[in-house]
């Protein structure tokens, strides 16, 4: 298969085929009569697995040692292996950081969700006495000074009085003290 039938098959440029195989990620293809690389089918799986080893973020350095310890037959397969375990440590700690992220990120959604007006299943605004018995203040109202924050006077946008941040389920972090001059 010519190098262009490759792109369009692997889904990397031509340009970065040849990259590969210059840097040694790629065997060198064998050519035709006219000079041009003709690849053998069985290249795709292994540019899908460096596909797959890039996505996940294995430097292309580790990606190089894998690749020479490949064409170093069976002999090679622990190393090979190694190599691996650890890089699927790394992808594994990535994964774990993410769903952390991600968690941190649906309670901020939740928060912002529990401040915002009730839907009727065809979203319009329900007209109905709300059953939670806690007032939601519209944009531009105050908080009474006893709400479950614990924040005084605070308008629907998180800040309260002073123009800072208030310590409202939206913003866990507690907004500092204005400066004086002369601290």
């Amino acid at each position: 298969m010519k190098i262009g039938d490759l792109a369009k098959r692997s889904g990397l440029s031509a340009h970065t085929l040849r990259y590969y195989e210059r840097i040694g990620l790629l065997p060198y293809a064998d050519r035709d009569a006219s000079g041009q690389r003709d690849y053998d089918e069985t290249i795709l799986i292994w540019i899908e697995f460096l596909r797959r080893l890039k996505e996940t973020g294995m430097p292309i350095r580790d990606m190089l040692a894998y690749a020479s310890l490949r064409n170093g037959g069976p002999a090679t397969e622990q190393a090979r292996h190694d190599i691996l375990l650890a890089h699927r440590r790394q992808v594994q700690a990535t994964i774990t950081s993410l769903q952390a992220n991600l968690l941190v990120l649906d309670q901020k959604i939740a928060g912002y969700a529990a401040t915002m007006p009730r839907t009727h299943d065809d979203d319009t605004t329900q007209n109905t006495p709300a059953t939670n018995t806690k007032h939601i203040p519209q944009p531009g109202q105050q908080r009474n000074a006893c709400s479950n924050s614990g924040a005084s006077a605070t308008d629907f946008s998180g800040t309260n009085s002073n123009g800072r941040g208030s310590a409202d389920h939206r913003n866990p972090i507690p907004a500092r003290p204005a400066r004086t001059r002369g601290n």
